[in-house]
């Protein structure tokens, strides 16, 4: 038994972060996001929000220092400028309980479909709020 671990996070999702290394990424998604089709593993939650396992996941990863994006969204179709509440909550996350706080980046569309076919695995959340996805890059325990 281990203790200060969220429980959130299901064994699987432990073991990926523990094996990730430094400059590898993970996809927080929601509901809509096609998980199967960009992730080489994916891990589901779909009785978690995407903001409940970022909160939980930040806690345990450290975040890139040396990339500046190392927090990325989808920026939404249409209207780039636009902060989706979701990612108004992540924001929120990431300053509060990172290790490293950055401003999140946000890409287009296909973009960080690209970028998400590259990451180590995907956590399928059931996010029900459209562009509730995030992608983050680990970083070094200093």
């Amino acid at each position: 038994m281990l203790h200060n671990i969220p429980a959130i996070l299901p064994p699987e999702a432990l073991l990926y972060l523990a094996q990730m290394g430094h400059g590898d990424m993970i996809v927080i998604a929601d509901s809509n996001f096609p998980a199967q089709t960009m992730g080489k593993r994916v891990i589901r939650c779909e009785g978690s929000n995407a903001t409940e396992i970022l909160e939980a996941v930040v806690t345990l990863l450290p975040l890139d220092t040396f990339v500046q994006d190392r927090a990325v969204t989808m920026q939404v179709v249409g209207e780039p400028d636009t902060i989706p509440p979701a990612v108004a909550e992540f924001q929120a996350i990431i300053d509060a309980k990172a290790d490293n706080p950055a401003p999140i980046e946000s890409i287009e569309r296909f973009a960080f479909y690209d970028r998400a076919r590259e990451a180590f695995a995907v956590i399928q959340t059931g996010e029900p709020r459209p562009y509730g996805n995030i992608i983050l890059t680990k970083g070094i325990i200093v």
